[in-house]
């Protein structure tokens, strides 16, 4: 039993290292919005950033796991009688962890486009207001969120370059009594710039 699995793990290990293999570190901006304000609460989308690295792993049919971390801004305005009566920047710290899978459907010796899909979940790590307009928190928030996101890459020599869309499956808030009944949902577009190191063959 201990030869069989031995030799299953050696054969996974030299199959990866025969498949495409790379490495790529990059960094960027986020947009994100929240779906369906409450009464008298509007959302606006506002930039945040992101850094972090994702592994390709594969040929034409290629696996992107990878982790991102950054902060992401909505602006919240309370309303009263159509005048805003608060507005602040409500700013999300996240770790994403991400498991695409992709396809190649340019894969040229210089230039290589790429088409990648698949689930990621949003680890939250704090949650912050600019100016202490509004007094949501952390507590007012699922921990994390489930999303399906899709992307394309841009891929030229050392450089690549990847615009996104991240759809939230999960609901942002907890049901509390003061969110009950509340749907909203991220929905954040991406678009990083990076490196790419490994075997590209």
């Amino acid at each position: 039993m201990k030869k069989l699995v031995l030799s299953i793990c050696l054969t996974a290990i030299l199959s990866v290292a025969q498949a495409q293999f790379q490495v790529n570190p990059k960094m960027g901006v986020t947009y994100q919005h929240m779906t369906d304000n409450p009464d008298m609460v509007d959302y606006e989308a506002a930039i945040g950033w992101q850094v972090g690295t994702d592994l390709r792993i594969g040929d034409r049919v290629f696996f992107q796991p990878g982790a991102m971390f950054g902060q992401n801004t909505t602006i919240v305005s309370f309303k009263e009688a159509d005048q805003v009566v608060h507005k602040d920047n409500l700013i999300r710290t996240t770790l994403k962890l991400k498991a695409l899978g992709g396809y190649r459907i340019v894969d040229g010796e210089l230039f290589d486009l790429r088409i990648m899909a698949g689930p990621t979940y949003d680890v939250l790590l704090s949650v912050d207001n600019k100016d202490d307009n509004i007094d949501w928190n952390k507590g007012d928030f699922n921990e994390g969120s489930f999303n399906i996101d899709a992307g394309l890459g841009f891929d030229m020599g050392w450089f690549t370059l990847e615009p996104s869309i991240s759809f939230g499956i999960s609901k942002a808030f907890k049901e509390t009594e003061n969110f009950e009944n509340l749907s909203s949902r991220y929905l954040t577009y991406g678009l990083t710039v990076g490196l790419n190191f490994g075997n590209d063959d």
